[in-house]
């Protein structure tokens, strides 16, 4: 009988297991289908005036770029500037040692003042001469003489001169001022060490705004260029603009400075430089930019967000939430990347004010039903 308890017990024991087992596995669709969709971010497609341009790679240089060298040999005594600073115009840089050119001035101020004197007495010498020559009392040759020494003496004095002129010159090298305003770089020696002529680069200067942006372009393009100018009126209306390293549009446009004579044989391009303001920094001379030249009037492009592009082995799509908020799998065909807020331009695929989601892409699959919001819109044409 106690047998038979025991064996009614474990069947009651594991249908009450297989029932809650049952229920669980019920209950979890019930859940999954009650769980709220997933919060997305969304952009809407839109079409913007944008002008046609063509892209190329482009390197920053440095409008004026100067090597300060010493022209006179001494200690350098001191360095009154900020390693990487920026400098002005007329500021004073390096100071090499002054006094043994202070000292060399002045002795070389004493010899005009002994050549002076020299002067004075010959001078002197020469009126006595004449006066006694006029009464026959010295011979003429002696009067000859003095004339002379006079202008001898007369030569010693404009050599002295230029003597302290030329010391005077020395002297002032001793102070190594700032040519242009720009970026300093960093010392290429110590205070206390011996510098001279020979020393080569003390430090280099570079100016940064305005500054230059040298690109190829292919012939082409050049000649499309040059039918732009003619249309424009002139290479100060091409419009340029360049790409940061950070993939950000920079905010300041340029324009076509100077083109170069003859195409390269070897790369069938012709050198071009753009010019641009630069009066935040963010360009920096040696600098690789993307550039592009606008060619053309402007005309409406659909604009979405580069982060709403996707990439797979089957190329580029996004995701698109529909009227009904069920997310769908797009393929798109860009044309090229443009705007100062991130964007590209899509050439097939989507149609004005479709939504694409670009916030929280990793959490929703095609087919699902997502819950969307906007994001921040990107500039207005």
């Amino acid at each position: 009988m106690q047998s038979v308890c025991l064996q009614w017990d474990t069947v009651l024991r594991g249908g009450l297991v297989a029932l809650l087992l049952v229920a669980s596995a019920t209950a979890a669709p019930a859940q999954a289908q009650d769980a709220p969709p997933p919060a997305v971010g969304v952009a809407t497609a839109a079409l913007r005036d944008m002008t046609p341009s063509v892209r190329y790679t482009g390197r920053a240089e440095a409008v004026d770029r100067v090597e300060l060298r010493a022209r006179v040999e001494g200690f350098l005594e001191h360095r009154l500037f900020e390693e990487g600073g920026e400098v002005a115009a007329g500021d004073l840089l390096f100071l090499i040692e002054k006094a043994p050119y202070e000292a060399i001035l002045a002795t070389r101020q004493a010899q005009v003042k002994v050549a002076a004197a020299d002067v004075e007495t010959a001078a002197a010498q020469l009126a006595r001469g004449e006066q006694l020559l006029r009464g026959n009392n010295i011979p003429a040759a002696e009067v000859d003489e003095r004339r002379a020494r006079l202008l001898l003496d007369q030569a010693k004095v404009a050599e002295a001169e230029a003597a302290v002129r030329s010391t005077e010159i020395e002297l002032s090298y001793t102070e190594i001022r700032a040519p242009i305003s720009g970026r300093i770089s960093r010392s290429a020696f110590s205070v206390g060490a011996v510098i001279g002529p020979g020393s080569g680069t003390l430090a280099t200067i570079v100016s940064e705004d305005p500054i230059y942006v040298n690109f190829p372009v292919s012939q082409a393009v050049l000649t499309r260029m040059r039918q732009d100018t003619q249309a424009r009126g002139g290479a100060e209306d091409v419009v340029v603009r360049a790409e940061l390293p950070t993939g950000d549009v920079y905010p300041h446009p340029g324009t076509i400075a100077f083109a170069e004579v003859e195409v390269q044989p070897g790369t069938d391009t012709l050198p071009i430089r753009a010019r641009f303001p630069n009066p935040d920094r963010l360009l920096t001379p040696g600098q690789f930019l993307g550039v592009a030249v606008e060619l053309g009037e402007p005309s409406p492009k659909l604009m979405i967000p580069l982060a709403a592009l996707l990439v797979d082995q089957a190329g580029t799509y996004v995701l698109v939430v529909g009227d009904d908020d069920v997310v769908e799998q797009r393929r798109v065909r860009l044309l090229e990347r443009a705007g100062e807020g991130g964007e590209t331009i899509v050439a097939d695929g989507l149609q004005a004010g479709e939504r694409v989601i670009v916030e929280g892409i990793q959490k929703v699959r095609p087919g699902q039903k997502v819950a969307p919001s906007a994001v921040a819109e990107g500039p207005a044409s």
